[in-house]
């Protein structure tokens, strides 16, 4: 893996940080709700310091096995089969983060059961009321010229677009909270969890997952690595450390300002808040921003998950075929498939809290922390792991396996108690 002529420290921060700021963010207020501040405060930290611990140790052990993939390097450590669950699991995390990222379009715009769509409240009923058609348009006019692209480099520049309106939309919220804060019209928000009842103790144990989901972005963190410039492990640890650290910042902020601004009403999808008046100065006009804005983060972040799948998709389907990016025709046809059948599920699936909850305790938290903790534990003997990264990873093993049990449980048993 010697050097090329690639994406610089930026573009790669920018591409990493897409890659884990995705929807995800607006489930955190949600979670903040259940956890409390001081624990969900604490959680967002940790899970940031663990991820970056695996996303460190993956890259190690895939330079050291030279994979160019992150089923390769599951392969080098685990033999064939953990391969291609690991490629599975990449494609039902990435498709479902993608069937989630159209519902939101979907639901923002076009509007849902209990919400306004910013059509509606902007030009009155009519066809922009269909859903379908909605995600439709949004999918031909934009998302698929972008979704075209060979190189995940090409992307940097709307990652970058993406990362700014990211915090453009935690700058309004926190401005928004400060100034009601200030004003005293903030009810004290909740400090600790909340384990008065059955339903609270559940709601606990369905949103730890969703913590665990929230910096999974190991999928692409070969492609970022094959077109960095002058790539070497330690170039590549300063973009994780980089990211990281973003992304921390951008979801403690977002998790706080959501969670104080809508308190006990704070939706599963927090979005869905802004379309009633935030009781202050320019609030119709600060909503429209907040929505618009974060859906076009989402047109840009959808394009960085789908390099991922085709990529994860070519490599399972044609095993042994030259590189995607040296077939065009391969390409295009793979893109237009996945698109297809991403569209067809984001007309299928209810609400985004039902696919995030299953995805985080288990796609998620595999590609996140168990393949990375077992890649490390099967190779130690090639890459140096000392006695305390040894620990670490049985760590990180065991508490991963644990929050999938439980997180899968709690979902099956709150989906029953619903019913």
């Amino acid at each position: 893996m010697g050097p090329n002529h690639g994406s610089g420290i930026p573009g790669a921060v920018f591409n990493l940080t897409t890659t884990v700021i995705g929807a995800g963010i607006m489930a955190l207020p949600a979670t903040m709700k259940v956890l409390g501040v001081v624990l969900g405060i604490v959680l967002i930290v940790l899970m940031g310091i663990l991820s970056e611990i695996s996303v460190e140790l993956l890259v190690r052990f895939s330079v050291l096995c030279k994979a160019s993939s992150y089923g390769e390097v599951v392969q080098h450590a685990m033999g064939r089969p953990a391969r291609i669950l690991s490629e599975i699991c990449i494609i039902v995390n990435n498709a479902g983060v993608l069937v989630v990222y159209l519902i939101i379009m979907g639901d923002v715009m076009s509007g849902s059961v209990h919400h306004l769509g910013v059509f509606d409240q902007l030009m009155g009923n009519g066809v922009w009321d269909q859903r379908k058609l909605v995600i439709f348009v949004v999918m031909v006019v934009f998302l698929a010229p972008l979704c075209s692209l060979d190189k995940i480099d090409s992307l940097s520049l709307t990652s970058a677009a993406s990362v700014a309106l990211a915090v453009l939309f935690v700058i309004v919220t926190f401005t928004v909270a400060f100034i009601k804060l200030v004003e005293g019209r903030i009810d004290a928000p909740r400090m600790a969890p909340d384990f008065s009842s059955k339903t609270a103790i559940l709601d606990l144990l369905v949103v730890i997952p969703i913590m665990t989901n929230a910096y999974v972005c190991h999928f692409n963190l070969q492609p970022i690595y094959n077109e960095l410039e002058q790539r070497s492990p330690q170039k590549m640890n300063r973009v994780g450390r980089y990211t990281t650290i973003l992304c921390i910042l951008v979801y403690s902020s977002t998790a706080i300002s959501g969670y104080l601004l809508f308190g006990k009403d704070t939706e599963s999808d927090v979005l869905t808040n802004f379309d009633k008046d935030l009781g202050i100065r320019f609030s119709s006009a600060l909503n429209y921003i907040v929505r618009v804005g974060y859906i076009l983060h989402l047109i840009l972040v959808f394009p960085v998950i789908h390099f991922s799948l085709r990529q994860t998709v070519d490599a399972l389907v044609f095993e042994g075929s030259p590189p995607l990016s040296e077939s065009r025709k391969r390409s295009l046809g793979l893109t237009v498939v996945l698109l297809v059948l991403i569209y067809i599920g984001s007309t299928m699936i209810p609400s985004i809290w039902t696919a995030f909850k299953f995805t985080g305790a288990t796609t998620a938290v595999s590609l996140g922390f168990i393949f990375p903790s077992l890649v490390a534990l099967r190779l130690s003997h090639q890459g140096d792991l000392s006695y305390g990264e040894w620990i670490l990873s049985w760590l990180m093993l065991v508490l991963a396996v644990t929050v999938s049990v439980v997180g899968v449980v709690g979902n099956i048993y709150s989906l029953e108690s619903n019913s």
